[in-house]
């Protein structure tokens, strides 16, 4: 049987390669800043793409008629044009269980590194200044106690909220999609809606995908929902956040800090106004970027890939509507 082409954009871990042993042959190039990676992927069966890489009809027309299916390493499927893809008859795939303990991590690092100042602190130090009096620095907020809210109770938001409550936080949140029972498992306090859940914490963690319904969930109306001198995290979607509104909400004071591994668009401009302030924290979309993740969204991607080559339903399939139709 001739093997399949399967097409990916990063090196795979070996064992990802094992899964698809004797099934595929792996073709890889590099995307980067590329917009002609799509040349090098015709004739592909399956495509493997990151995150920052946008799949358009466009460029299912470019790769040509042999593509079957679209496997994304991760969560998000918000560059896939998931519309065309299920119209075509193509398969899209990804690995939600992948990136969920390093996202999580991440999200709490940003979150004790905002309200410990510990990047304020450590430029001041680097600055070379003395260490300067202590009622010249402004003090940290201690999170024991605290009340931290997540916009989004999914897979990646219940693993924070169990880790924030390790750390003795009140962990409420809101997600129209979670019954109180499953909150209420997680030790969680369910929200009715958004404009309840913000005035009640000092702490806000995104954790929701972007869909028309949640673009700029965070604007300036909710912004100014938020406590005075309280924080903001975002490891989820750029598009979740309004960032002129929280640029001014930032310059004015009303936030006492912000915490982004996202933006909108990416990449950011280099002279993005929030990469000036003292009081944000930005890292480049690396949230899920540690060995173990990647070794497992590879995996799992691979494995869904596997299936389909198989004639196997994918456990993980995003468009089931089109599985009928490749039977």
């Amino acid at each position: 049987m001739q093997q399949a082409h399967v097409w990916t954009g990063r090196a795979l871990h070996p064992e990802a390669l094992a899964v698809l042993e004797g099934l595929a042959t792996i073709s890889v190039s590099a995307v980067g800043e590329r917009n002609d990676w799509y040349a090098e992927a015709s004739t592909a069966d399956a495509i493997i793409v990151e995150g920052a890489t946008f799949v358009t009809g466009e460029v299912m027309d470019r790769i040509g008629p042999c593509l079957r299916i679209i496997a994304r390493p991760g969560i998000g499927v918000d560059r896939i044009d998931l519309a065309e893809a299920t119209r075509r008859g193509i398969l899209v795939v990804n690995a939600p269980d992948g990136p969920t303990e390093s996202t999580a991590e991440h999200a709490i690092a940003l979150l004790l590194n905002l309200c410990k100042q510990v990047m304020v602190n450590d430029r001041i130090l680097r600055s070379g200044q003395p260490f300067p009096p202590l009622r010249q620095v402004t003090p940290g907020f201690e999170v024991a106690g605290a009340d931290l809210g997540l916009v989004g109770l999914g897979r990646i938001g219940s693993r924070v909220a169990a880790i924030a409550r390790v750390l003795g936080m009140k962990v409420l949140a809101y997600d129209p999609f979670v019954a109180p029972e499953r909150a209420s498992t997680l030790g969680v306090e369910l929200a009715p809606s958004l404009a309840e859940l913000l005035p009640c914490v000092q702490i806000v963690s995104l954790h929701c995908p972007s869909t028309p319904e949640t673009y700029h969930i965070m604007n300036a109306e909710t912004l100014n929902l938020m406590p005075g001198r309280s924080y903001l995290i975002n490891v989820a979607r750029g598009a979740l956040i309004d960032e002129t509104a929280l640029l001014a909400a930032l310059s004015s004071g009303h936030l006492a800090g912000a915490a982004l591994d996202v933006f909108d668009p990416e990449p950011p401009m280099t002279n993005h106004p929030l990469f000036t302030l003292p009081n944000t924290i930005c890292t480049p979309h690396i949230a899920s970027h540690t060995t173990a993740s990647v070794q497992r969204m590879h995996v799992m991607a691979c494995e869904q890939i596997a299936s389909a080559l198989r004639g196997e339903r994918p456990t993980n399939l995003v468009n089931a509507e089109v599985w009928g139709r490749q039977q």
